[in-house]
C-alpha cells in the first residue's frame, strides 16, 4: 500500500476507476439475485460467538447495559449464523452483503474489515451454487467491461464454464497424493508432503499438513484460463457441511478459484445440531490447543439448526471478486475507506 494516506487526491485518483467499478458489480449482484426473488438481509455485527473455526481470529468487543453490566460480544467473522437463523424462520432465498471482521489478516488479498456476500437457498441442491458461480462471474466482467481476470500475471476467463475437479483429484493430479488414502493417517500424508519438499513440523496435525499441500501445491494451479471448483473436501475439513450421498468420508463442500486466488467457500448445510456442537467443540479445543483462546459457542444458532429446513449456502469475498474483474493488485485499492494502520 502507498505510504500516502488513501485521501491524497493522487492516490484517491488512482484508486477511484476500481472503486466505480464496485459500485458496477454491487448493482448488477443486487439486480441477479432479486431478478431470482431472493431477498436481501441485513444481519448484526454484533454477536455472542464469532464464529467456531479453530484458525480465524475475531476482534471482541464490550457490551454495557442501563444497569453497567458488561457482555463480551464479537464483531462476526462471518454472517452465516445470523443468515441460518433466518433460513429457520421461514426465508427461502435471502442473500446479505455483509462487514465481517478477523485479525491477524493483512496481506495483498487480506484485510482486517472486508465484505462477505453470502447468499442461501433453502430445498435447493448444492449443484445450483456452481451455477451462481458461473453467473456471477460474468455478472461481475461486464459490469467491470473486461473479459479476462487477471491478478499476478495469471488470468481466467469469466465466461467459459468453471472447471470442477474434486479436492482428491487434484491432490493425485499435483502433488501425486492419493488423498483418499490417508484420511486418517497423519504420519503417511506428513511423509508425503515432505518427500515433496515441504516442511512439515512435529506438532502439526493432519489438518495443518493438508492445508499446506492445499497452500503450496493446489491452490497455484487453480482458476488459470478458467475459473475451478474445488469439489468434495475430506468431512474433517467442512465443519459445517454435510457429507455427500456417494461417499460419507467428503462432504458437500466447494472452493470456487480464478487466477490462484480463492473467491468463495460453499456448503451443502448440516442441518444435524447434535452433530454442529461436536465439530464445534472439537474446533474450539483445537484453537485452545494451538492458539491458547476459545469462543463460546451460540446456543441461539444451535437451536434455530434443528429448526432449518435443508439447504445450500455460500460466501464469497466480495473485494477480491472486484479485484479480479478490476486487475487491481492490493485488496485497499478496491476499497473505499481502508482500515489505517496504526503509527
Amino acid at each position: 500500500m502507498s505510504s500516502s494516506p488513501w485521501w491524497a487526491p493522487r492516490v484517491y485518483s488512482d484508486r477511484r476507476p476500481f472503486l466505480l467499478a464496485r459500485n458496477r458489480i454491487t448493482a448488477a449482484f443486487r439486480a441477479w439475485f432479486t431478478e431470482r426473488d431472493f431477498t436481501e438481509a441485513e444481519t448484526a455485527v454484533l454477536q455472542v460467538s464469532p464464529g467456531n473455526e479453530a484458525h480465524l481470529h475475531a476482534l471482541a468487543t464490550e457490551l454495557i447495559l442501563p444497569d453497567l453490566s458488561r457482555t463480551r460480544l464479537y464483531l462476526h467473522t462471518s454472517p452465516e449464523f445470523a443468515a441460518k437463523k433466518l433460513l429457520a424462520a421461514g426465508e427461502p432465498r435471502l442473500f446479505t452483503f455483509a462487514r465481517v471482521f478477523r485479525n491477524r489478516e493483512r496481506t495483498a488479498l487480506h484485510h482486517p474489515e472486508f465484505t462477505m456476500l453470502e447468499w442461501y437457498r433453502a430445498n435447493e441442491p448444492y449443484k445450483t451454487l456452481i451455477e451462481d458461480c458461473a453467473a456471477l462471474l460474468s455478472a461481475a466482467a461486464e459490469a467491470a467491461g473486461t473479459q479476462r481476470f487477471v491478478w499476478r500475471g495469471r488470468e481466467a476467463d469469466p465466461f467459459a464454464v468453471p472447471e470442477r475437479i474434486t479436492v482428491a483429484k487434484a491432490f493425485a493430479r499435483y502433488a501425486g497424493i492419493d488423498l483418499l488414502a490417508m484420511l486418517d493417517d497423519r504420519d503417511a500424508l506428513a511423509a508425503a508432503a515432505k518427500a515433496l519438499g515441504m516442511r512439515v513440523a512435529e506438532d502439526d496435525t493432519w489438518s495443518d499438513v493438508f492445508s499446506r499441500i492445499i497452500a503450496e501445491k493446489i491452490e497455484p494451479n487453480l482458476g488459470i484460463g478458467r475459473a475451478t471448483i474445488l469439489d468434495e473436501y475430506p468431512i474433517t475439513e467442512a465443519a459445517l457441511a454435510r457429507p455427500t450421498a456417494h461417499d460419507v468420508r467428503v462432504a458437500e463442500r466447494f472452493e470456487l478459484y480464478a487466477c490462484g486466488v480463492e473467491i468463495a467457500n460453499a456448503f451443502g448445510e448440516l442441518t444435524d445440531a447434535a452433530e454442529q456442537r461436536r465439530r464445534f467443540e472439537a474446533e474450539m479445543a483445537e484453537k485452545e490447543r494451538v492458539h491458547g483462546e476459545r469462543y463460546p459457542l451460540d446456543e441461539d444458532f444451535l437451536a434455530a439448526l434443528a429448526h432449518m429446513p435443508p439447504a445450500s449456502g455460500i460466501a464469497l469475498g466480495f473485494d477480491r471478486m472486484v479485484m479480479l474483474a478490476t486487475g487491481a493488485q492490493r485488496i485497499e485499492q478496491v476499497l473505499w475507506t481502508p482500515v489505517v494502520d496504526p503509527q
